[in-house]
């Protein structure tokens, strides 16, 4: 089959399921109830995280049943996918906000105290280099780079799911220059687009998580090492930015970034 064909039968499975997903775990939730999932926005009000599951549940359905993909790029992605996504989902549970950050998480975790957050970001490095040795590579180096890079954009993508759906945004615009390795998690990610642009609900931590580890992976396997080294790059770039500067301050003082970012939200 023609891998523009199998991109877009697995990007079609990606969204059907998706939104399946999310009618299902509306009525029960994956785990705990519906006010486990439950979370105050920017607005002040009442939105579900129910879509990160759902998107998890998806693109790991469209992963395992689309046609024609290698079956050590398949294994990869159920492993970054499913496993950044459960990361993300035990701290959307039972993670706190008295430390935030990449540094806030590490500097507790120097002082002996193992945050939600540490945990998450050392599994999803763990996950990232899981991927990378699975992923189709030339040599050693290409697994670090490549476990680096997924692990990183699981990070990058979750510092963007603080507006009404600026992280799938980014990551449509992200990923379309990298498929059709991308279709499946753009798939599902844009499915849900409508539900988090209405503010019903949002990927937190668990769908941002996944959909940033996959786009990470369809980096590692589309582009060529140079290619790699200059994404992991403006990977560590904007993750280190983000330390000192507000994304959303950044994009709310840019007039085409602004425009970008509204584009389908409600006003302000």
């Amino acid at each position: 089959m023609n891998k523009w064909l199998g991109a877009l039968a697995g990007a079609a499975v990606g969204a059907v399921a998706a939104r399946t997903a999310l009618a299902v775990f509306r009525r029960r939730a994956p785990y705990g109830d519906a006010d486990t999932w439950a979370r105050t926005n920017h607005r002040g009000e009442t939105v579900t995280l129910l879509e990160g599951p759902a998107f998890v549940a998806g693109a790991s359905a469209a992963v395992a049943l689309a046609p024609g993909l290698p079956g050590r790029v398949r294994a990869a992605a159920l492993v970054a996918g499913l496993g950044s996504g459960l990361l993300g989902a035990y701290d959307d549970i039972f993670g706190t906000t008295a430390s935030k950050g990449f540094k806030g998480h590490l500097t507790a975790l120097s002082k002996g105290e193992v945050t939600s957050g540490a945990v998450k970001i050392l599994g999803i490095g763990v996950t990232g280099l899981a991927a990378a040795v699975l992923a189709p590579k030339d040599h050693t180096a290409d697994a670090l780079i490549n476990g680096a890079l997924i692990a990183g954009s699981a990070n990058l993508a979750n510092l963007f799911d603080l507006r009404p759906g600026r992280a799938i945004k980014v990551g449509l615009i992200a990923g379309a220059p990298l498929l059709p390795a991308a279709a499946i998690p753009l798939g599902a990610a844009a499915a849900l687009l409508p539900e988090d642009l209405g503010e019903r609900a949002m990927l937190g931590d668990s769908g941002a998580n996944a959909l940033g580890a996959l786009l990470g992976l369809a980096a590692a396997t589309r582009l060529g090492r140079p290619g790699r080294l200059v994404a992991l790059g403006t990977v560590v770039a904007l993750t280190a930015a983000s330390e000192k500067v507000s994304f959303t301050k950044v994009i709310a003082g840019n007039p085409v970034l602004h425009r970008i970012d509204m584009l389908g939200r409600r006003p302000i």
